[in-house]
């Protein structure tokens, strides 16, 4: 019987094993290969996980010694509210490990971890394409109805 999963902040121990679901979660939408986020760019995002005054943070969803998943969360603040808002920004399981409540484990560490922080608020995006993860998404949160825009420099 496999042992049960462990979900837990990470460690700098764990670049070796984050590494590959990183570059799977930004495969998923479309940044490999000639769009591959610049090197620079992963080795950022990984030195802001250890830093006491980034408002970044990760957690890994570990099963037998291997990292199956990954969910990377900040707090920032609002014109509208006093406590943090907290924005899930990076979820990502292996292909192996979806279906079977990795996903679901990883937002809910970060809705304990936004809870102590004393946010009074997680929420998150995804593409519109994306309808396996939002089967999940509608168990677990709700839509706000609010749409994005952007522009792009």
């Amino acid at each position: 019987m496999p042992r049960p999963i462990i979900i837990r902040p990470i460690t700098r121990q764990d670049f070796d094993q984050w590494l590959p679901l990183w570059d799977g979660y930004n495969a998923f939408y479309g940044r490999s290969g000639e769009t591959a986020l610049p090197g620079e760019i992963t080795a950022m995002t990984w030195s802001r996980f250890f830093d006491a005054y980034e408002p970044m943070h990760a957690l890994v969803a570990e099963r037998e010694g291997q990292l199956i998943g990954l969910v990377h969360y900040l707090f920032h603040r609002s014109t509208t509210a006093i406590a943090p808002n907290c924005y899930l920004q990076d979820l990502f399981t292996t292909q192996a490990s979806r279906g079977k409540g990795i996903g679901q484990a990883l937002i809910e560490g970060v809705y304990q971890r936004a809870q102590s922080a004393g946010s009074g608020r997680v929420y998150w995006l995804t593409h519109e394409t994306n309808h396996t993860a939002m089967k999940l998404y509608d168990k677990v949160g709700e839509r706000s109805g609010f749409v994005v825009y952007r522009k792009l420099f």
